[in-house]
């Protein structure tokens, strides 16, 4: 009995010795490519169909997406940031808003008060590639629109709006466009500029006589958009203010749906059989869905998990207003918490400060800069980055030409009851801009985005990492390099169009 009992034992150590090893041999630190995580094809049922995507919605849609009437101060539109010209982003890591003119890295700030800025947009502009299929349910670098599966509000998403965010919604990317219009520096303009600023420094958004209301208001005077939306809404418009910013958030979405859905790229063909990669992209894709472990949050159709990440990104700009530290404060004098805590400002969990939602990876070659802030500008340098981020935190450097010049900034104070715009003097100028590059060289601020980090350093060498970049470019579809077909010769205001 005893001999039995320790040959059990033996047994057992050597199955638990087994067992150990195996696990090791498939911890993600010993991955190996495994053809069963490669997604199924993407089909024509993964998108909104066409009781959604209708071509009279979609044509409303584009001529809103390219009409500045829908901006505060008249003078940009949805497609100033998302442009066709560069593949539905705008091509700078953090782009001026409303007041600039021109487009992408030769938008410029005008010599008067009108054509000011008053701050950067925090956050780099997100391409909107196949942002109509069903999958995608978050958007936003933060997540802070997201389809409401609990039912916790009556419009069906969970928006900054919360419970006054407007019925009928298609879905969330309709949900999404509802917003950008409501920001003071992305569309809306500041409080004394125009009414539609004035509702939103009152909070009143989607109140009577707010943002969204006055809005319509502006296209219900304006024919050509009437004739446009009863055609897009057969039988709902029976005078001219039946017409409801949800219609217009709807056909925009459609618009988008419909003129950015990407699905013939190289990768596409060879899912579906019908081409095979070259031996340069077919190592990249065993690396990306093994040793390089990318597929953990770039998996699925669009590779995107669509959940949040703290991957140590480094931060640029004047980030969104969070956090405790004082110090910019103090050196400057200029009131600003300069940190941007990405999914924790919407859930308020100090477990999720600093993640943010993972990208879908179609045409990334094309999509830079990169990043939440816009902080790298190759594709090479972004993909280092993921391979260790800490380190790549730490010896991150902003360049002098990586963010769009700001020679003059304005400065809204207030006497009394009176607003008073004014250009920063040369030496606050300065400081205004030292919140640019702030969090990067703050020690304390940097080692809270390091300590946060998910992703444990991988070793690749130069010629894996070629061809994991050779793969990624399997994910463009050709027809994204050349979009200028989408861009109206005229939109319905008379307002002009960027091309």
């Amino acid at each position: 009995m005893l001999k039995a009992i320790k040959k059990m034992k033996t047994l057992l150590s050597l199955c638990t010795l087994l067992l150990v090893t195996a696990a090791f041999v498939a911890s993600p630190l010993h991955d190996e490519f495994d053809k069963t995580r490669l997604p199924a094809a993407v089909s024509s049922a993964d998108f909104y169909d066409a009781t959604i995507v209708t071509p009279a919605k979609v044509e409303l849609g584009r001529a809103l997406f390219f009409d500045k009437i829908l901006s505060g101060n008249k003078n940009i539109s949805c497609a100033t940031c998302h442009h066709p010209q560069f593949a539905s982003g705008d091509g700078v890591a953090l782009a001026f808003g409303e007041g600039p003119s021109g487009l992408g890295p030769d938008r410029e700030q005008g010599t008067t008060k009108a054509r000011a800025v008053h701050e950067r947009v925090p956050r780099n502009a997100p391409a909107l590639f196949n942002l109509g299929a069903t999958e995608f349910t978050t958007l936003f670098h933060d997540g802070r629109v997201e389809s409401d599966t609990a039912g916790y509000y009556e419009g069906g998403f969970i928006t900054p709006a919360k419970w006054k965010l407007h019925k009928g919604l298609d879905n969330v990317l309709a949900a999404q466009a509802m917003f950008p219009v409501t920001s003071p520096t992305e569309m809306a303009g500041q409080k004394g500029e125009n009414p539609i600023a004035d509702a939103r420094a009152l909070n009143n958004v989607a109140g009577p006589n707010g943002v969204w209301e006055l809005l319509a208001g502006r296209l219900q005077t304006i024919p050509a958009y009437v004739a446009l939306f009863d055609e897009a809404y057969p039988g709902a418009i029976s005078q001219p203010e039946d017409i409801t910013f949800v219609m217009a958030a709807n056909a925009i979405a459609a618009f988008e749906a419909a003129s950015f859905k990407t699905t013939e790229s190289t990768y596409d063909q060879y899912l579906a059989g019908n081409t095979k990669l070259s031996v340069e992209a077919q190592a990249g894709l065993e690396l990306f869905y093994g040793k390089a472990q990318c597929y953990t949050c770039h998996g699925g159709k669009f590779q995107t998990d669509h959940d949040f990440h703290a991957i140590a990104m480094p931060q640029i700009g004047p980030g969104k207003a969070d956090g405790y530290n004082a110090d910019y404060w103090r050196a400057t004098g200029l009131k600003a918490f300069p940190e941007d805590y990405g999914r924790g400002r919407v859930t308020f969990r100090e477990e999720d400060r600093y993640k943010f939602r993972t990208p879908s990876l179609r045409n990334v070659a094309e999509t830079g800069p990169w990043g939440h802030s816009g902080a790298y500008d190759d594709l090479e340098s972004v993909v280092r980055h993921h391979l260790d981020p800490v380190t790549s935190l730490n010896s991150y450097t902003l360049t002098e030409d990586q963010l769009l010049a700001m020679e003059q900034v304005i400065e809204t104070t207030a006497d009394g009851p009176r607003l008073i715009d004014d250009w920063l003097s040369e030496k606050r100028r300065d400081d205004f801009l030292a919140r640019d590059s702030w969090v990067q060289q703050h020690p304390e601020l940097r080692q809270y985005i390091a300590d946060a980090n998910e992703l444990d350093p991988v070793s690749l060498s130069n010629s894996e990492v070629d061809n994991l970049l050779t793969f990624l470019h399997t994910l463009t579809d050709s027809s994204t390099l050349n979009l200028q077909h989408l861009v109206p010769l005229a939109v319905p205001s008379g307002l002009p169009v960027e091309e």
